[in-house]
This record gives structure tokens, sequence and C-alpha cells, in this order.
């Protein structure tokens, strides 16, 4: 038994005529993505990917342009057939699911949230967001109260008789996802939800998402080729190269320890202040004396740097029960800083 509410194993996706065939050269002498398209010309969109995702948690995937991380999250409501792996759902194989399965995962289980929204113009907003529960068969009424209710808390109250072209851009991408919360689904798969926004529209926007995810205990996988919104977002992060996942980890796991040159690449730029907490940089006490100053294991870096500026000596690290358990000092802080 496993308490993962998305669960991929060893999963791959070749597109291509040959694609049975340059599963097997793949598999038996280790073919790169431009040898699977010369040799048999197939494209390798997936690569043995493996992840797994717990209720409640978001769980974000990124990479560049190319990587995979789209056609990999469209595996798991199987909008695209695997070459090969296995996909769990809330307890279920998607990918030995019939069509009528397959139907009631996609209109109750799982809601989807685009990059583009496609809201049909000639249809109300509120016809638009209670589409799912339309499909479902649910009662005109019902479907109108569960559309103004999922509104509202997207911050349109009172528009529920517009139409898409009335609404900015923002306004249109609240409706994209009061469209999949209104059915009340376990899981959000998120593409690229904000990519196309302004900076301020953004951050907006993922501020009411984090708050709104926690408040009705969502499961998301959210793809992103933006590490600083992966890593605002995330509970956890994959990050793709070439149809592979290269490393898996918290935020802080992926800034301050990357696994290769390419992640290093993608986090050197990032701000640590946030990130990086006490127990990670904290060295043991080994007989020195304890200071009055006093952070928790949990306190972030910006925090523990406030602590140096107007005393440089260093800092004791307490567990959440008061218990001493290490120390930093500004070498420590600043080293942490510059990463």
């Amino acid at each position: 038994m496993t308490d993962a509410q998305i669960e991929c194993r060893d999963l791959w996706k070749i597109y291509g005529q040959r694609s049975d065939e340059a599963m097997k050269a793949v598999l038996a002498e280790g073919l790169s993505k431009d040898q699977v398209r010369d040799r048999f010309h197939c494209v390798l969109g997936v690569r043995n990917a493996s992840f797994s995702v717990k209720k409640g948690e978001i769980f974000c995937i990124m990479g560049l342009s190319g990587s995979g991380k789209s056609t990999l999250v469209r595996h798991v409501n199987r909008l695209i057939e695997p070459t090969a792996g296995e996909i769990r759902v809330a307890g279920r194989r998607v990918d030995s699911m019939d069509e009528a399965e397959l139907l009631e995962l996609r209109s109750g289980t799982i809601g989807m949230v685009f990059q583009h929204m496609a809201l049909w113009p000639h249809r109300t907003l509120g016809d638009n967001v209670g589409f799912g529960l339309e499909v479902r068969g649910v009662a005109p009424a019902e479907r109108r109260k569960a559309a103004e209710t999922t509104l509202e808390a997207m911050d349109l109250g009172g528009w529920i008789d517009h139409y898409p072209d009335q609404l900015s851009g923002g306004m249109q991408q609240r409706v994209g996802l009061a469209r999949a919360l209104a059915a009340d689904p376990e899981i959000l798969l998120m593409d690229e939800p904000f990519s196309a926004l302004d900076p301020l529209i953004r951050r907006q926007l993922q501020d009411q998402f984090l708050h709104l995810s926690a408040q009705m205990d969502k499961t998301t996988l959210f793809i992103t080729h933006d590490l600083d919104e992966a890593i605002r977002m995330g509970d956890h992060i994959a990050i793709m190269n070439d149809g592979e996942i290269v490393q898996i980890g918290t935020p802080e796991e992926i800034v301050t320890n990357p696994k290769d040159d390419y992640v290093a690449e993608f986090v050197k730029g990032i701000s640590r202040v946030g990130l990086v907490r006490a127990e990670t940089i904290m060295t043991p006490l080994d007989g020195r004396e304890e200071t009055d100053k006093r952070v928790r294991m949990d306190a972030e870096l910006g925090d523990i740097i406030d602590h140096f500026m107007d005393d440089q000596t260093p800092v004791t690290v307490i567990t959440p029960d008061h218990e001493v358990v290490g120390r930093i000092s500004i070498k420590d802080a600043l080293a942490a800083l510059r990463g």
C-alpha cells in the first residue's frame, strides 16, 4: 500500500511508427534522444519517469521547452497513451482503464487547467464554469450554485452572467481555474496556468491558488518552466531534461544540493534567503557556549541574517521544544547566502 495520490512508475513515451522497435533498442543500448530520432525517426518524449505525489501536496514538474514536462502530465489522465509503464491515480490503474472509466476519472476525479483557457465565447461564465458538472448530468440549478460559489472564491462574484470577452486576461484565467474547481476534483493538473500573465497578476493568482489549495486540500501536479514559480508553489520539485527526470527534492534540496551541472545552472541565480533553513547550515556546539540570540531549526536564512545586523556573535539553534541543537556563525550565514 502507498499513500500516494498520483504515482507513475517507469513511464516511457516514444512517438513514431517504429516506437516499439525504438523502445527495445533504447532499453538494450541506452540510446539518447537524438539517436532515437536519427535511427528510428521517433521522438523520445518521456524516459523512464517515476514519481509520486501525496494527498494535499503541490508537486511541480519543471524544465525547459521540449523537456517532456507537459507530455508527462498528460499521461496522468491519459490524454496521451504511454509506450510503457504504470500510472495510478487515487489508487486506480489509469493505464488500463476503459473509456467509461476514463470519462469518470476526467470528469470527477481530475480537473485540468491549461495555459490557454479555451473558454467558450458563446457561453456565460456560469455555463463555462459549470461545464464539468453538466457533463456529469448535474441539474442546472445545482450547476449554477456551484459556479457562483467557485467564482466568488476566485474574486469574480457578480460576473456569472457575463461573457469571456468582457474580461481581462487575468480574469479569464481565474474563470479557467474556477471551472476546474467547480466539480470539486480530488486532483488538479495545471500546465503552466499563469505563465502568460503579467508578473503582478501572476503573483496574485499564485497566492490565491496556494490559499485555495490548502483550504480545499487539493492534490496538484503543477507544470512550469519557471524555477522561481516552482520554488514558490511546490512542496516538491522534479526537474526534467530531454524527457528524463534528473532530480526530485524539496525546493531547499534542489537549490542547495543540485544533482548535476544541468540543475546547478538552473538554480545559480535563485535567492536562498527564503529557502535555506537553520537546521541545514547549523554546526554542532562542540562545547562552545550558547548565546542569547536564538532561532528555531526551521528559521529561514533571511531571519537568521537579521540577527547579525547589530551583533556578529553566533546564533544558537533550538528545536520547537527549546532544546539546543547547534549554532550558526555569520560566516555560515554568508556562505549559505552566497551558495
